[in-house]
């Protein structure tokens, strides 16, 4: 069997004359690419990958956004060589843009075929950031939007803040400035700040999750209040801060959160959601130490003034209570003073009428004692003259008549003897007088204020009717002494 060759190829050739090189493939392929895109072009599409080089090339796998989910989709591979990515970069930052997967960018470029692989790259100049900046600004509206119809994004505003919040909760960072600044601002305050650290990512793909799982912690959120700080940065590093979870993890907290973010352009979502939002971590803890501070000096300035008008109530209770016992010593001189004048007129009084009453009183012992006296020398006499005429004869009376009279006689003495009234006082009775002399024999001959004189056996004793009692009798009478003291009294 033989085999014909084909028709248009000459029996005698060994190979093709038109049959082409790799390198010469290659080099058509180049010259078409090149004829069919001679200038840098902008072309669409979604993010599938993105790394960055230790070098700092970049290097971007895109696809249709049609074609995303599909793993045999057309790729074109992106390369931005360090020295323009730098430049790229840096726009970005600027702008707080981040490039992740599920981006879609216009990218502006050139079309490069690559011999060595036989690959078509893209070598990228520069990215559509007016386009990016559409979509951050649009996604951003949409989650402030979103926020505002379910109620959450003042929620956390209307948190009421404690008057002294000393349990703070802290999200940050550890070691890095901003977490330095904002505890050195507590330290330099001397404040009893009980700071709890919760230790989290503030930058990159995993920072917001991070920060919203910080906030939800128990230890947070049995807190006075919740600070989150991070240091400055561009935008792309704050972009954490505009992301759904944090601002929804801030806006459902139950105590108030103070954003310290180191920015000096728009504030965050996180910002705007916040109880209250600062420039820098340095500004949050000065005014959270300044609060501790004011209400200290509120406290202090409050004990002042208590002491103060203590003080001034012990004074003027001091001076009052002075004013009263001058008072006092006065009316208790005048009071006394009359009283002295009262007793000594009464002492006068007593004088007069004790000596008006011993005098009438000795006139009638003596008109008394004379009476008697003569009464006795008479009854004597009469009785001697008796006994003169019965023992006249007395030679003729028998002894027993002498004895009889004799008898008599003595008879009559102790007789005498026993109305003495002498003898009644010795026996323990008394003889009481008014001022006037007479003798009391009932109560009911007596008033009030009288002045009485009582004799005894062994003296006077002179004295002023206070009381009346009458037994059984409803009369009884009493002086009102309220105005009379002890001393007042006749002695």
């Amino acid at each position: 069997m033989s085999v014909q060759p084909p028709a248009e190829c000459p029996s005698d050739a060994p190979t093709a004359p038109d049959a082409l090189s790799i390198t010469e493939l290659y080099h058509r392929v180049d010259q078409a690419l090149r004829s069919s895109f001679p200038r840098e072009i902008w072309v669409t599409g979604e993010i599938r990958s993105l790394k960055v080089l230790a070098k700092g090339h970049c290097f971007i796998d895109l696809v249709d956004p049609t074609d995303a989910q599909d793993s045999g989709a057309p790729t074109l591979n992106v390369k931005c060589w360090s020295t323009r990515w730098r430049s790229v970069r840096s726009t970005l930052e600027r702008l707080g843009i981040v490039l992740d997967s599920g981006m879609v960018v216009r990218a502006w470029g050139e079309v490069r075929f690559y011999k060595a692989r036989g690959t078509v790259d893209f070598i990228l100049t520069d990215l559509d950031t007016d386009a990016l900046l559409g979509r951050v600004a649009a996604e951003r509206a949409g989650l402030v939007r979103a926020l505002v119809d379910e109620g959450l994004f003042d929620r956390n505003r209307g948190r009421p803040m404690p008057g002294l919040p000393l349990r703070i909760g802290l999200v940050a960072s550890p070691g890095t400035e901003g977490y330095r600044d904002f505890l050195g601002q507590l330290e330099a305050s001397r404040m009893a700040f009980d700071v709890r650290v919760v230790p989290t990512q503030v930058q990159g793909r995993e920072a917001a999750l991070s920060v919203a799982s910080a906030l939800a912690l128990d230890t947070v959120q049995a807190c006075d209040l919740v600070v989150v700080v991070r240091g400055g940065g561009s935008k792309s590093d704050l972009a954490t801060f505009d992301s759904e979870p944090v601002a929804r993890a801030i806006a459902v907290s139950v105590p108030p959160i103070w954003t310290g973010i180191g920015h000096t352009g728009d504030l965050s979502v996180a910002d705007e959601v916040a109880h209250r939002s600062f420039i820098t971590p340095t500004e949050c803890g000065h005014a959270l130490a300044r609060i501790a501070t004011d209400c200290w000096d509120r406290t202090v300035e409050a004990a002042r003034l208590t002491a103060r008008l203590a003080r001034d109530g012990l004074e003027g209770s001091e001076r009052s209570l002075v004013r009263q016992r001058h008072g006092l010593v006065t009316s208790s001189k005048s009071v006394l003073g009359r009283h002295d004048e009262r007793l000594v007129l009464r002492t006068r009084t007593l004088r007069t009428v004790a000596r008006g009453q011993l005098d009438a009183r000795e006139d009638q012992l003596a008109v008394t004692g004379r009476a008697l006296a003569r009464s006795a020398v008479r009854a004597v006499d009469g009785a001697d003259r008796a006994l003169v005429l019965r023992t006249a004869p007395l030679t003729v009376l028998p002894g027993r008549l002498v004895d009889a009279e004799l008898g008599r006689l003595d008879q009559c003495r102790r007789l005498l003897d026993a109305y003495d009234y002498r003898r009644q006082l010795e026996r323990g009775y008394s003889l009481t007088r008014d001022h006037e002399g007479r003798v009391v024999r009932s109560s009911k001959a007596l008033a009030l204020g009288d002045l009485l004189s009582t004799l005894l056996v062994d003296g006077d004793i002179l004295s002023e009717v206070r009381a009346i009692d009458h037994p059984g009798d409803s009369t009884n009478q009493r002086e009102d002494q309220s105005e009379l003291r002890p001393e007042e009294g006749i002695q």
